[in-house]
């Protein structure tokens, strides 16, 4: 019998590295994401293949059982493999029952973005076995590669969020974000994808007292969140990549590629790849397409919004 699991794709709007202590990140689940199709295998192993959003296969191999069970691959090198089996030990360690009542598995995943996108390769994925082996996937993201897990909480709604950390656990509360002015909003990807794990190192690194950081981006949080004119979103978002630029001590993204340009233009989660939210009166996409980024998406063609 085949069971398909399905996670929505995640955009990190504010909040960006500062979720990390207690401030409340506005987030976007996306129109793309993952499937991942479960099917009945033998050999005590299971037979992996993943098709990217063009149908080529970006990775396949074979797991066995015992390789989950003891977190021990072939080699000791990071690769695509030994990252999965990190995440399904862990989703083992969770629940055991998923491996030891099975004969095997034949396991498809599908993107339906370029994996270099950085929508989520790696949350929908957690979300999708999580689902599957009928485990928390917050709690299989803390065990597995870490982070805030806002990704898990846009892998798991189909609507707009604030997401924040108290007391250690989750919360998500979807809000009601489609603005007027939607049709001047535009993700454009950088065509770099950024390490999450890299840049979270980075901010730990260089962040000092930032009780008074994460007060101010609440409060920018709320005021874009509830904006009713572009000027009002513009401007938050600006005063946003302000004061994360003096956290990180990084040029915002618009100093260092576009500061030419007659607009507002914003890092989505870790600095330095992936989308960056643009804020236009006027469609930005030739002037982007000149500087060689050719992927501009409209808000509602990239957001799940009523």
């Amino acid at each position: 019998m085949k069971q398909t699991y399905y996670s929505n794709g995640k955009l990190f709007i504010t909040g960006e590295y500062v979720v990390l202590d207690g401030a409340k990140a506005f987030a976007l689940p996306t129109r793309f994401g993952q499937s991942l199709i479960v099917e009945k295998g033998e050999g005590k192993r299971i037979v992996w293949k993943s098709y990217d959003s063009d149908k080529s296969v970006w990775f396949e191999d074979v797991i066995a059982f015992d390789e989950i069970k003891t977190e021990k691959a072939t080699s000791e090198i990071e690769t695509v493999k030994t990252t999965l089996i990190k995440i399904l030990h862990e989703a083992y360690l969770l629940n055991p029952d998923f491996i030891e009542a099975s004969e095997g598995y034949i396991i498809t995943t599908e993107l339906t973005f370029p994996r270099f996108w950085g929508l989520g390769t790696s949350s929908t994925l957690i979300n999708n076995i999580a689902q599957w082996a009928q485990i928390d996937a917050f709690q299989l993201l803390d065990n597995s590669f870490g982070g805030s897990g806002y990704d898990i909480a846009c892998a798991q709604n189909d609507t707009p969020l604030l997401f924040w950390r108290e007391a250690g656990q989750p919360r998500v509360e979807k809000i009601d974000f489609n603005p007027s002015f939607g049709h001047n909003l535009y993700f454009v990807y950088l065509n770099k994808k950024q390490s999450s794990k890299a840049a979270i190192a980075s901010y730990y690194a260089k962040q000092n007292n930032v009780s008074k950081v994460v007060m101010a981006i609440d409060a920018i949080t709320e005021k874009a969140i509830h904006a009713k004119d572009l000027m009002t979103f513009a401007r938050q978002l600006e005063k946003h990549e302000a004061i994360i630029s003096e956290v990180l001590e990084m040029e915002t993204v618009k100093e260092r590629f576009f500061h030419d340009f007659e607009g507002t233009v914003k890092s989505l989660g870790a600095w330095g790849g992936d989308f960056v939210l643009v804020v236009s009166e006027s469609d930005p996409t030739r002037y982007f397409e000149e500087k060689g980024f050719k992927t501009i998406i409209p808000f509602r063609e990239m957001c799940l919004v009523d």
